[in-house]
């Protein structure tokens, strides 16, 4: 399984970082749709692609408005587009708007919270892979997935498991935890330093220590840490003694194999 980081910034792009976006071909799965999304079209293998937004901040929708020249390079027969209904609502009336963008977006609208009201988390079968979510402490709400594939045989080691946790002051509540936890990756945010703990909290994002806190309790494979900072950009040793399993920072172009 390869996951190809294709934009890997928070807030807004660089000379080096795209803002979040993240593809895994073999599923036609798209993790957010940031600026990153324009490198997508040589690298779709499927006929569907399916994109799950964790929420509706700029920085990771924008993308949807490259769809069109997207699908244009690399024609597929359909597009969904997965998210809390509140957010696809705001996508829909804010984002594709005549004055802002006056084209209608070649995609299909999904929402992932249909049985909320019920107490229940919908799970979403999507490319034979299993997709889950929870919902994360952010202003205006964000949702972390989980994606589990299983393998052909059950029980197999080839089966595989991804949580991606972005724009989240990093989980606490031990059910959340407790669904994190054993995956081969975990991808998650990690915008500011330990020093601005405080910023972090207030802005609804994550420093190392709280990354590695977490990491702790779900232990996962292997950590990856997202949603950089384009101005003050933190820094890992290697190997980093805040981190109990191997931990790096992700760079816009990367593959990650696992």
């Amino acid at each position: 399984m390869q996951l190809h980081c294709l934009g890997t910034a928070g807030y807004h792009p660089n000379e080096t970082r795209h803002t979040s976006c993240y593809f895994l071909p073999e599923s036609g799965l798209v993790l957010d749709a940031g600026t990153g999304m324009f490198r997508l079209p040589s690298l779709i293998q499927t006929d569907t692609i399916d994109i799950l937004l964790s929420h509706a901040h700029l920085d990771h929708i924008v993308g949807l408005t490259f769809l069109l020249g997207i699908v244009y390079q690399r024609p597929v027969e359909r597009v969904r587009v997965w998210g809390e209904a509140e957010k696809l609502a705001a996508v829909q009336n804010l984002l594709v708007n005549e004055c802002i963008f006056p084209a209608q977006l070649p995609v299909t609208w999904h929402a992932i919270d249909a049985n909320q009201a019920l107490g229940e988390h919908l799970s979403l079968d999507i490319a034979g892979a299993r997709v889950t979510w929870r919902p994360q402490t952010h202003p205006g709400g964000s949702v972390a997935y989980r994606i589990d594939w299983p393998s052909p045989t059950p029980g197999s080691a080839s089966e595989r498991s991804l949580v991606y946790a972005t724009d989240t002051t990093g989980a606490t509540d031990p059910e959340i935890l407790r669904w994190m936890h054993g995956a081969d990756v975990l991808l998650h945010e990690c915008n500011f330093h330990d020093h601005q703990r405080d910023w972090a909290v207030k802005t609804g994002h994550s420093y190392p220590e709280r990354v590695a806190e977490v990491s702790r309790c779900v232990q996962p494979l292997r950590v990856f840490l997202t949603h950089i900072s384009p101005i003050d950009p933190i820094s890992l040793e290697q190997p980093d003694p805040r981190f109990s399993v191997p931990c790096e920072i992700v760079d816009d172009n990367q593959i990650i194999e696992f």
